[in-house]
């Protein structure tokens, strides 16, 4: 197949793939980005963040046109780690097409969506230059690691600047399948606990000189699984809490160990803040207590991962209808999955996420269909059209 004959988001997708552009490297990625963008009329700023025990990020804002209403695209050029290279058939950052398929590390998790939105975003102002409002792109190379010099600080530096967003497409692998399977219109949160109980070691031949922990950590764990912390809502799942580590450390069969851990996480709906999360969790743990149990002592990581919901109206119909003119059909409205980027921008903005079918992201021979990213092109082309009106 010749370059002639592919499409222009297969080929910018194909020289995103071979920039090695792994967290927190940029890789040449943003920079081939803001050629293209700078070339079609956009004002192209790089921005680098940094925070003390994190990497330096760069980041990239570009915006088209002065007035409202801004439509954001909004994504990542950088790639998770390639693994053992040896165990790919393709080169992770060659960008070969095979039978249909583009592979490459990134090539659905996200470059691919990156080059289908800038590709329909300068195709859609070349035909239409001087359209009513503006576009702006929101690109960061940290969302596959810290997520502390991305999106969020770029965020707060558009902000400071004036920058008022009206609506935002995030183009995440959000389809199972199939292109059209689904537009993620929220996201659950998420909040990870330790719980560490403190008994006093011993033999055990002698158990009344000892205080196991591991019947406390037992109670306390069955009184956080259960019951169910809420039945779910129109557009969430019910919240639940996984322990994902139960760790002892004791090697030997006739001794009492001092300490025991647990580990756990909770996905949950926007029945709850994560606030009030943490109060149900300490309730919980209080009211499982009984005298002489050994102590507990409950931490909860930092998170930033709220859930969020965009309620479906005239934006989600907006995307909804693009992707059913070019797939044929509906896609479901969906908050499941982890975490991405738009948690941050839901605080701005109301934000969809929709991009290529996610089946190989982060794996060995990651790959996107070529004929998908055609196809979605074409839909991030008729969501601006809808958008800004004939």
């Amino acid at each position: 197949m010749s370059d002639a004959a592919i499409h222009p988001a297969v080929l910018l997708a194909q020289d995103l793939i071979r920039c090695p552009s792994v967290t927190p490297a940029e890789g040449g990625a943003l920079t081939l980005l803001a050629s293209h963008l700078a070339a079609a009329g956009f004002s192209v700023e790089r921005v680098t963040f940094s925070a003390p025990g994190t990497p330096d990020v760069d980041n990239l804002y570009a915006r088209y046109g002065t007035g409202a209403p801004l439509l954001v695209f909004a994504g990542h050029t950088d790639v998770v780690p390639t693994g053992d290279v040896a165990r790919w058939r393709h080169d992770p950052f060659a960008g070969e097409i095979v039978d249909g398929r583009l592979y490459g590390r990134g090539a659905c998790d996200m470059k691919g969506g990156v080059a289908a939105m800038v590709t329909a975003a300068t195709d859609f102002i070349a035909a239409h230059p001087s359209f009513g409002g503006s576009i702006a792109f929101l690109l960061t190379g940290d969302e596959e690691g810290p997520a502390v010099n991305g999106t969020v600080k770029l965020l707060e530096w558009a902000k400071a600047r004036g920058e008022q967003f009206s609506h935002c497409i995030l183009g995440e692998p959000t389809n199972p399948a199939s292109l059209g399977d689904m537009i993620k219109i929220g996201r659950r949160g998420s909040l990870t606990g330790r719980l560490t109980v403190t008994g006093r070691q011993g033999h055990v031949g002698y158990p009344h000189l000892a205080l196991n922990p591991l019947p406390t950590l037992l109670r306390a764990l069955e009184a956080l699984t259960g019951p169910a912390l809420d039945d779910g809502t129109a557009h969430f799942d019910p919240s639940n809490l996984e322990v994902t580590t139960v760790d002892v450390g004791n090697p030997a069969t006739n001794l009492i160990p001092g300490e025991a851990k647990a580990v756990f996480n909770v996905r949950f709906n926007d029945r709850w803040t994560l606030d009030s999360l943490k109060a149900e969790i300490e309730g919980r743990l209080a009211r499982a207590r009984r005298e002489g149990d050994a102590e507990v002592s409950l931490t909860f990581d930092y998170s930033n991962a709220v859930a969020f919901l965009t309620n479906p109206g005239p934006f989600v119909d907006i995307v909804s209808a693009a992707v059913e003119a070019v797939t044929g059909r509906r896609p479901a409205l969906s908050t499941t999955g982890g975490t991405s980027d738009a948690r941050f921008i839901q605080a701005c903005c109301p934000v969809v996420e929709f991009g290529p079918v996610g089946g190989t992201m982060h794996q060995v021979d990651e790959f996107v269909a070529v004929d998908d990213l055609a196809s979605l092109t074409a839909i991030y082309r008729g969501a601006l059209e809808r958008y800004f009106g004939p």
